[in-house]
């Protein structure tokens, strides 16, 4: 039986809408940590029984609720953006939702129509050669000065690797997931690589500085083209790398030796899947290999998640969309692509986004001076804590696999 205790004044359940009274039914069913509620009265109440995490929310009116019975996590995530609610661990919070997925399961997904107006957004973002550079400057093209404030010096905006030892710096840790799949493709010195989706430059100079490599990059995002040339230069590596404004799509000078993409697929969308990986093979050489990282999802959540639109879609990555382990697989297989070896080290991108969240909060006046609102740094907040309890959970995961086309 649920443990829930009151304090004085005593809530008034009766005189809540319908929604909070149907909020309130699913959270006394709460299996998996505690939530600690105060309500817009400043009464509280606590639910759940069991004590291995705690959380707490602090409401300033009943639109959390309303919202979320409505939109799931998109209603929940807007109403914190709108001020609506307070907590003292936004990622210990949605930790608690994610443990109880199965019993506040309209929490987290809405109700079907409150849903349909963000799905159909959602389709209308699809990544067709169009809408592909719009959705890419949504996202990417903030600023460089934005991401320089929160980044470390290598400016890697993807998970890194620690191999264990979360002692070390995240510069460290990026430079190890970038050696790792430069590594796994055997590139050396005189290769010929392409990267798909060339960020700020941190694999192309890694490559040509350390391995020896030439290296072609395609980008959609201006600003990041542009510091990633002007990284070059001052290395003085340029002549080694092709820095593109280029869809994947339109790539037609392979083969290649290797091919590394780096956190790209999820921006690619669930239509073009086959694409992209009939691109990466159309680039490789026979024998040749690529290391593509991917954030994937639980195969167990896959078919839902298709079937919906979430947060990170609607505000973060418009047209994007996770593979899971199997359907990664599957679609490489069908590309004429083997997976020849796999590493997923989930725990490192719970840890990643723990760090880049504390650094982004501590840039909190010089984003403002940059420009943004309050709400931004609220909708940032969110997006980063959201992405660190989901692997924190095991939601999500982040695999680098290793591919090589086969004669």
């Amino acid at each position: 039986m649920n443990t829930s205790t009151s304090s004085s004044p005593t809530f008034d359940t009766l005189s809540a809408p319908m929604a909070v009274r149907r909020v309130l039914q699913l959270l006394e069913k709460m299996e998996h940590g505690t939530l600690t509620v105060q309500f817009p009265d400043r009464s509280t109440k606590v639910f759940g029984k069991s004590s291995t995490l705690h959380a707490a929310i602090s409401l300033q009116n009943w639109n959390a609720f309303t919202a979320s019975m409505k939109s799931g996590d998109i209603g929940f995530a807007e109403s914190y953006i709108a001020g609506d609610w307070s907590t003292p661990s936004l990622s210990d919070l949605l930790r608690v939702m994610i443990q109880n997925r199965r019993v506040v399961d309209d929490l987290i997904f809405g109700t079907w129509w409150g849903r349909m107006a963000y799905r159909i957004k959602h389709l209308l973002n699809r990544n067709h050669k169009a809408n592909s550079r719009k959705n890419i400057h949504a996202h990417y093209d903030l600023g460089n000065a934005f991401y320089e404030l929160w980044l470390d010096g290598t400016m890697n905006y993807s998970s890194a690797l620690f191999e264990g030892d979360f002692d070390q710096s995240m510069a460290e840790a990026q430079r190890a997931k970038v050696r790792r799949a430069l590594r796994m493709t055997d590139v050396g010195v005189g290769s010929r690589v392409l990267e798909i989706g060339c960020g700020w430059g941190a694999l192309a100079e890694m490559a040509t500085s350390d391995f020896g490599a030439s290296l072609t990059g395609v980008t959609l995002s201006t600003e990041q083209l542009a510091f990633a040339k002007a990284r070059m230069a001052s290395n003085g590596k340029l002549e080694k790398t092709d820095l593109r404004l280029q869809d994947y799509r339109d790539i037609d000078d392979g083969p290649y030796d290797a091919v590394c993409s780096i956190e790209m697929i999820e921006a690619v969308g669930k239509e073009y899947w086959p694409t992209y990986f009939q691109t990466i093979a159309k680039m490789l050489k026979t024998g040749g290999k690529a290391c593509i990282q991917s954030i994937v999802i639980d195969d167990a959540l896959f078919d839902r998640y298709l079937k919906s639109t979430d947060f990170i879609q609607q505000y973060i990555f418009p047209g994007g969309c996770l593979p899971s382990p199997s359907e990664f697989r599957r679609q490489a297989r069908l590309a004429g692509l083997e997976v020849i070896d796999e590493l997923s080290f989930g725990p490192d991108y719970a840890e990643t986004l723990r760090r880049w969240r504390h650094d982004f909060m501590a840039q909190e006046l010089q984003v403002l001076k940059l420009g943004f609102d309050a709400k931004f740094l609220r909708l940032w907040e969110f997006y980063l804590a959201y992405c660190e309890a989901a692997f924190d959970e095991a939601n999500t995961d982040v695999v680098q696999f290793t591919l090589q086309k086969r004669a």
